[in-house]
Parts: C-alpha cells; sequence; structure tokens
C-alpha cells in the first residue's frame, strides 16, 4: 500500500463522536448528511475546513463535524465566518444557522456579508419557528400560525430570505430541501466551489413544534429552469416563488471581497498605543 497517496474521503470521515441531539424527524439530520457527503465530494480535508455557527438547534453542528468549528454567540456567525476567512484564505469557510439565528438577530450581519462578498457559503436551516427555545414564532414564521405567544398569528409578513439575499449582493443564492439530502449535497457542493458569498436557503422540518411542515415532502418541488445571472430576472422569479422551489436560483460573477494590503503590520502594543487617552 502506498501511503503516500491521499486518503479518500468518505462522508463518515466528518462526523465526530457525538451524537446529534435533534429531535426525531428533524430536518437538520438530512442537511447533516447531505453536508458530510458534498465535503467528501469535494475531497476537503478536514484540517482544511471550517465551520462556523451561531445558537440555536442548527448551531450545534459545529460539534458534530470532524473539522475546525466555532460555536459563536447568538447571530454573529457571519462576522466569526468573514473573520476567519480573511485571515485563512487558503480555508473553506462555512457558516451554519437557523432562521432566527441569521434573519432576526444576526440579519445585519447578513446584509452587511451578502454586499461585502466574501469567499464563504452559509447555510441557513429553516424551520420558521424557534425550536430551540420552544416554538416561538420566528422571522419566517407565516403570519397567521399560532403560538402559545402570538395566539392567532403575528399578523406580521414574513421575511423572504432570498430575495433579500439578491437585493443586499449576495453572489450565489440556492434553495434545498432537507428531506432530500442527495440533491441538497449537489447544491451544498455548488455553493462550495462558487468564488464569493453563496447563500444556501435550506427548507428543514421541525415536525416538533411546526407538525404541518411534514406537507414538505409532497409540496416541495426541483426547479426545471437554469438559474439566472441577470440580478432583474432573479427578482422577477424569486418575488413570483411560494418559497417550495429549490435549487440553484441565482448565480452571479461580482469580485470577490478581498481587504487592500497594508504596508505594515502593527503589534498589539501599536493599537493599544492607538487608544491610550
Amino acid at each position: 500500500m502506498d501511503d503516500s497517496a491521499p486518503r479518500v474521503l468518505k462522508p463518515k470521515d466528518y462526523k465526530t463522536d457525538i451524537a446529534p441531539i435533534w429531535c426525531p424527524g428533524c430536518g437538520h439530520f438530512g442537511v447533516f448528511t447531505a453536508m458530510q457527503k458534498a465535503f467528501a465530494d469535494l475531497a476537503l480535508r478536514p484540517e482544511e475546513l471550517v465551520i462556523v455557527s451561531g445558537i440555536g438547534c442548527s448551531s450545534r453542528l459545529p460539534a458534530y463535524t470532524n473539522a475546525y468549528g466555532f460555536h459563536g454567540v447568538h447571530g454573529r456567525a457571519l462576522a466569526v465566518a468573514t473573520g476567519v476567512k480573511i485571515a485563512r484564505p487558503a480555508l473553506t469557510v462555512v457558516a451554519v444557522g437557523g432562521d432566527g439565528d441569521g434573519f432576526s438577530i444576526g440579519g445585519n450581519h447578513f446584509l452587511h456579508a451578502c454586499r461585502r462578498n466574501a469567499d464563504l457559503t452559509y447555510i441557513v436551516m429553516d424551520n420558521e419557528i424557534y425550536g430551540m427555545t420552544k416554538g416561538q414564532p420566528s422571522p419566517t414564521t407565516p403570519p397567521s400560525f399560532d403560538t402559545a405567544l402570538t395566539p392567532g398569528g403575528t399578523g406580521i409578513s414574513a421575511f423572504r430570505p432570498t430575495s433579500v439575499a439578491l437585493s443586499a449582493g449576495a453572489d450565489f443564492i440556492a434553495r434545498g430541501y432537507a428531506g432530500d439530502p442527495i440533491d441538497l449535497a449537489r447544491i451544498v457542493a455548488l455553493a462550495i466551489r462558487h468564488p464569493g458569498f453563496s447563500f444556501l436557503h435550506v427548507l428543514s422540518q421541525c415536525i416538533t413544534y411546526r407538525p404541518d411542515e411534514r406537507s414538505w415532502k409532497q409540496s416541495v418541488e426541483r426547479s426545471e429552469i437554469p438559474p439566472t445571472d441577470d440580478r432583474s430576472e432573479a427578482a422577477r422569479r424569486l418575488m413570483a416563488d411560494d418559497g417550495l422551489t429549490t435549487g440553484v436560483l441565482f448565480v452571479g460573477n461580482r469580485a470577490v471581497y478581498t481587504p487592500l494590503p497594508t504596508a505594515d503590520t502593527a503589534t498589539l502594543d501599536d493599537i493599544e498605543r492607538g487608544f491610550a487617552l
């Protein structure tokens, strides 16, 4: 056996010994399966891969993934992921989170990550509810959905992640479904390959607090239309979409963000002196 030959990686090589504690039937199991397959298909070495998350059910993923991981504070996954990518551009950086973490407290970071266009991938597992904190409405919860906190619903229009991402400047926009992990793995791989900020919106059911999401299995449809590179056309498609179409929806060609080089490298002492009163 040739020990110098590169090791062929399999999906199981990206799993740690920590077993996920998601509820039975949670869509995040399918997303994690798809991510492992995509990493293996791309032959990403675990030591060259970084998974960054915020807070929430889906944000437990760094602990379950055999790679570098950072489990950050609520809503700040993209800030950390951007810093990692800028500091270590050779690493593959994937940020993960949920609809609450990404679109509520993390909404401002989401907008600016889209417009900045650093070369990283953001996978949001959207179950349209706050699952970890027992079923409060999230930004993507339908306005009429009953919860204990909002009887009769919030009456507030749901956040449209893909449309917002497009208008903010995201360079790759796609949607996947946790119940179709084979196709989702394909989309994850395409998102990672794309240079620039790739946003992947994943329909990931929470049957504990949103049992109605079982119907997604019959409602979700793969797009038969090739992705467009025209933002105006993409806007028309996304605004007309019912939110249940999967596939790559938009692929742009913006220049990838790279920080301007500096002539000198400041030390910590230099920085402290600059802030001295």
